[in-house]
């Protein structure tokens, strides 16, 4: 038995940095998607198999030798996912040392950690084969390894006995009851690669559409509204903790000015939720709340300017899509990563084209979305 998940990357639509202050910000899903193949062997091959198609990497462990080394693992199965512990990690670690990992990619080893804790706990110790490719760059923002960690663990449950999917579905099918178990152990594989995460990016990617978060609190958000965005890749890294704990130091400098800059990006954010669950009652009412989201991403983009978390990079592509009259406003933590150019429906597929390939000449990489789609996709291959 075959099985393909798929899981959708994020953006941030209103309120980066001000939710690390208590004030609300919104995320969505994008239509750019990590997908995770999973073929189940017959007992005899004795290995797991794990392809990165897109950085070119592959790695093959023996059943007997993650038995030695995970034993703990693999049985019994639990709906509820025990966080991986720290001793855990160190012997994840050994295993993936082992493989010879390149210097270059090392980044990327954590990944590969959340790959065997997730499938040992999910699978135990069946042979497989796991190949992933992916939509999303890395490291750019868009919630790579979140869409990493809830495709891997929709493929895995979808496998496992103890989730009952109808099997014989064909095509594409969204998740319903078992989105939370997903969701749940998803986290977990993201608490692996990153530490100490929100939460938010694998909600986004297992749910779809648009949620809201504030001090911790996530509602989900029904979009009634299609949006289209250019996703303009600066290819610029970024620190986002330095980032982050450079606003905390000019709003410990600047306290009632920088209270006043974060309440107005949380007014955006709820103006934001506001406009894209109404119903349009005609393309005059869509273009007017196009509009208006336009002219407030320009206002959450010069107030994020102001607590200093733009950059050359993204200045240029605000210079740039100003010139189509188009509204930017930078997604995430800043300092470089990605800009978001809301495309109104008038926008014709000529001036797009143009503009993408003005920003391409700068050595941009440029993708275009729909904003609020699905969340977490499984597809059963019938033909093995």
């Amino acid at each position: 038995m075959e099985v393909t998940a798929r899981a959708p990357g994020k953006i941030i639509l209103a309120g980066e940095h001000a939710v690390v202050h208590g004030c609300a910000a919104v995320a969505s899903s994008i239509d750019l998607y990590t997908s995770v193949s999973l073929r189940l062997r017959s007992e005899d091959e004795d290995t797991i198999k794990l392809l990165l198609n897109d950085i070119g990497l592959d790695f093959s462990w023996s059943i007997r030798r993650i038995k030695e080394v995970l034993s703990h693992l693999g049985s019994p199965f639990s709906l509820t996912p025990t966080p991986c512990s720290p001793e855990t990690v160190t012997s994840l670690a050994a295993l993936v040392e082992e493989q010879r990992f390149p210097e270059s990619k090392i980044g990327l080893a954590s990944g590969v950690y959340a790959f065997l804790w997730l499938y040992t706990s999910i699978l135990g110790f069946k042979p497989a084969t796991v190949v992933v490719s992916s939509e999303l760059p890395l490291g750019a923002g868009l919630g790579s390894s979140a869409a990493y960690c809830v495709a891997l663990s929709a493929a895995l449950l979808a496998l496992s006995a103890s989730v009952d999917l109808d099997k014989s579905q064909k095509g594409w099918f969204t998740l319903k009851a078992e989105a939370e178990l997903v969701n749940k152990w998803a986290f977990e594989g993201e608490k692996i690669i990153h530490g100490r995460p929100s939460g938010v990016d694998n909600s986004v990617s297992t749910f779809g559409n648009v949620i809201k978060f504030k001090s911790g609190v996530m509602t989900r958000i029904d979009s009634n509204m299609p949006l289209r965005m250019l996703i303009t890749n600066t290819k610029v890294g970024r620190d986002t903790k330095a980032l982050v704990a450079n606003v905390s130091a000019r709003k410990s400098r600047h306290p009632s000015v920088m209270c006043s800059v974060l309440n107005a990006i949380e007014a955006i954010s709820d103006e934001w939720c506001t406009i894209i669950q109404s119903h349009a009652v005609d393309d005059l009412c869509l273009s007017a709340n196009e509009e208006k989201l336009g002219e407030f991403m320009e206002m959450n983009q010069g107030l994020l300017f102001s607590i200093g978390v733009s950059h050359a990079s993204i200045e240029t592509i605000l210079q740039t899509t100003m010139k189509y009259k188009l509204a930017s406003k930078l997604t995430g933590a800043g300092g470089g990563g990605c800009v978001l150019t809301l495309l109104p429906t008038h926008v014709s597929g000529a001036v797009i084209d143009k503009l993408v390939e003005e920003l391409e000449s700068f050595g941009f990489q440029c993708f275009t979305a729909g904003i609020g789609g699905k969340g977490a996709q499984i597809s059963f291959d019938h033909s093995s």
